[in-house]
């Protein structure tokens, strides 16, 4: 939930940022999307070596929140300002074992590490299934028929026979800790399609795993970020470049992830196939510097990596063909022509994203887009709420990130409201079910305001911005105009 109650989404500008480092005698370097500094954290020896700390303390340009990744202490720019502070008076940072006492957040994390542990124990490596014909089987059931054991074992992808599921681990960057897991089955239907259901430990919002990290070297300048782990298996296997997943595909690029992309000079998204992975490509290359990234267009010859290594597409080919992600202020239509002749056959997704639920709604909306602005309106008690809340939970089932700012009526009775609708059941005659309907709502990308009432526009604003940027909302509700700016605001300028 955004922001804490009563108090606006924290904002600190990079110029403030580079002042205080300069203030307190702290040497930093500029990155591609973070500053990097020398770690508060690490216990340092006495004598440093002549190049000086290495620099494994990375601070966000926009939200001030920092990253060690050698402690993996972690937090906001107000709690590194604390750290200097402590450091000035000669005592240590608190490293992030020193919790005095384990909150409800760190035990469930703990108990998440050990059923992951748990379950990786009882997974097997493909390799190592004894019935060669149900290892062919499994292998055909995810279309990886084309991925060697050798590929698999390098990335630790295992099987676990009891869900029918590939196992792909979370291991710590610079460590062999398992600090979680995902789960992908794979589900056959009559039609001869697949249904693939995702499951990871921890929940979805705690699950920070760039996959194949531990792979990546050093030295390593270049990378291929994908949406799924089976599309860096087989990028990897064909082209051996170096090849990360991102944990929740075109979803999402969580910023507690970039200090890990700092090292790449350069950085090409292929997430997918269809034309939402496009536009998620294009926002995470802002997120990541456009100056260093490049774009694979979804197209018939260019798929997502599996399926092109499926049909025997050159990979390295699809990679040299990337586009720059920054480009010049002006152009001409032979540079656009590629772009027009994707929105010509993908006619279908340009119009954004059908509800399931609502095809009249499809009819006069087409689907729903960024960048447009949508009014409801009606009478009190007319079931705009209701009604908005089922059209948002469509959205939200299909991965579409959103932002709720109730105004009109607090976030508990919304929730309700939402979670009733989202079950299709009266949940207080079945209370027993609470809990496995509230874990599946909690996995859904939804986020609220805390707001209530008339508040200042700014604040508002500046509370879309910050969760625009650290959860790539796509989709934002305001519920109702009104309620937020109150009846003074309105007569003077609708």
């Amino acid at each position: 939930v955004l922001p804490e109650p009563g108090s606006p989404a924290p904002t600190v500008s990079v110029t403030e940022i580079r002042r205080y480092l300069r203030a307190q005698g702290i040497p930093f370097q500029d990155g591609h999307s973070c500053l990097h500094a020398p770690s508060l954290f690490a216990p340092g020896p006495a004598e440093l070596p002549p190049a000086g700390p290495p620099f494994t303390l990375f601070i966000d340009k926009t939200t001030g929140s920092f990253l060690c990744t050698a402690t993996q202490a972690e937090g906001s720019w107000q709690d590194l300002q604390a750290a200097v502070e402590l450091r000035h008076r000669g005592l240590p940072a608190p490293s992030p074992a020193e919790a005095e006492e384990e909150g409800e957040e760190e035990a469930e994390a703990r108990r998440a590490r050990e059923d992951a542990r748990c379950i990786w124990e009882r997974a097997l490596p493909l390799a190592e299934l004894l019935d060669e014909e149900e290892a062919r089987a499994t292998k055909a059931a995810f279309g990886i028929a084309v991925l060697s054991d050798a590929t698999l074992k390098r990335f630790g992808v295992r099987y676990l026979r009891a869900a029918r599921a590939l196992v792909f681990p979370w291991f710590a960057p610079r460590g062999t800790a398992l600090r979680g897991l995902k789960l992908l089955a794979a589900e056959e239907h009559g039609g001869g399609g697949v249904t693939y259901t995702e499951e990871t430990l921890p929940r979805f919002d705690a699950y920070r795993n760039l996959f194949g990290l531990p792979l990546i070297g050093r030295r390593d300048a270049e990378v291929v970020l994908t949406g799924r782990e089976l599309d860096t298996l087989a990028l990897h296997q064909a082209t051996g470049v170096p090849s990360l997943a991102l944990p929740r595909g075109a979803t999402c690029l969580p910023p507690a992830l970039l200090p890990y992309l700092e090292q790449f000079r350069r950085v090409t998204l292929w997430l997918g196939d269809d034309l939402r992975s496009w536009e998620a490509a294009k926002l995470f290359a802002r997120k990541l510097s456009p100056k260093r990234c490049s774009l694979v267009r979804p197209g018939d010859l260019q798929p997502r990596p599996l399926e092109a290594l499926n049909r025997g597409l050159n990979l390295t080919k699809i990679l040299r063909a990337a586009l720059p992600a920054g480009h010049k202020s002006i152009v001409s239509f032979r540079q656009l022509r590629e772009e027009v002749f994707g929105e010509l056959v993908n006619s279908e997704q340009v119009a954004g994203v059908k509800w399931a639920r609502f095809p009249e709604l499809n009819k006069l909306l087409k689907g729903h887009r960024r960048g447009e602005l949508t009014i409801f309106t009606g009478p009190t008690g007319s079931g705009k709420t209701t009604f908005i809340s089922e059209y948002a939970l469509d959205l939200c089932t299909q991965g579409v990130c959103t932002l709720w700012g109730s105004f009109e009526i607090n976030n508990v009775r919304l929730a309700k409201i939402m979670l009733t609708q989202f079950a299709a059941r009266r949940l207080e005659d079945q209370l027993e079910l609470y809990d496995e309907w509230a874990d599946r709502f909690e996995d859904l990308p939804l986020y609220f305001m805390t707001f209530h009432g008339q508040q200042n526009i700014k604040t508002v604003i500046d509370t879309m911005q910050h969760a625009v940027y650290m959860y790539d909302i796509t989709h934002v509700v305001v519920d109702n105009l009104q309620f937020m700016m109150g009846h003074e605001q309105l007569s003077a300028d609708r």
